[in-house]
């Protein structure tokens, strides 16, 4: 069960409910692989809301694997995600979200 209050969240990937979260860890790997320097650059990058099909893999990778989930983001490219990329959009922002702090 997804803890929000730890920044969790819990999605349907892959037929499973998985819980995601972006770790300390996570975050790290994120700015590695979109080479955003710092969590500033993460945040300029996703601030304007346009996301690629990469940045939805590794933001929802990083998540799965933050949140305990042993899954490549090869592996999360072969899964099915439940309401397809509109799904996998809002699984990312969701995500954002409990980690950067929405309010809820």
């Amino acid at each position: 069960m997804a803890n929000r209050r730890r920044g969790e969240i819990a999605a349907m990937i892959g037929d499973e409910e998985r819980v995601l979260c972006l770790t300390l860890g996570a975050l790290a790997e994120l700015e590695a692989r979109l080479g955003a320097g710092d969590l500033m650059g993460l945040a300029e990058r996703f601030e304007g809301g346009r996301l690629s099909a990469r940045d939805l893999t590794a933001i929802i990778g990083a998540g799965l694997r933050g949140g305990g989930n042993a899954l490549s983001d090869d592996d999360l490219a072969r899964m099915s995600i439940e309401g397809g990329l509109t799904g996998a959009a809002k699984i990312a922002a969701e995500l954002l979200a409990a980690s950067f702090g929405d309010g809820s």
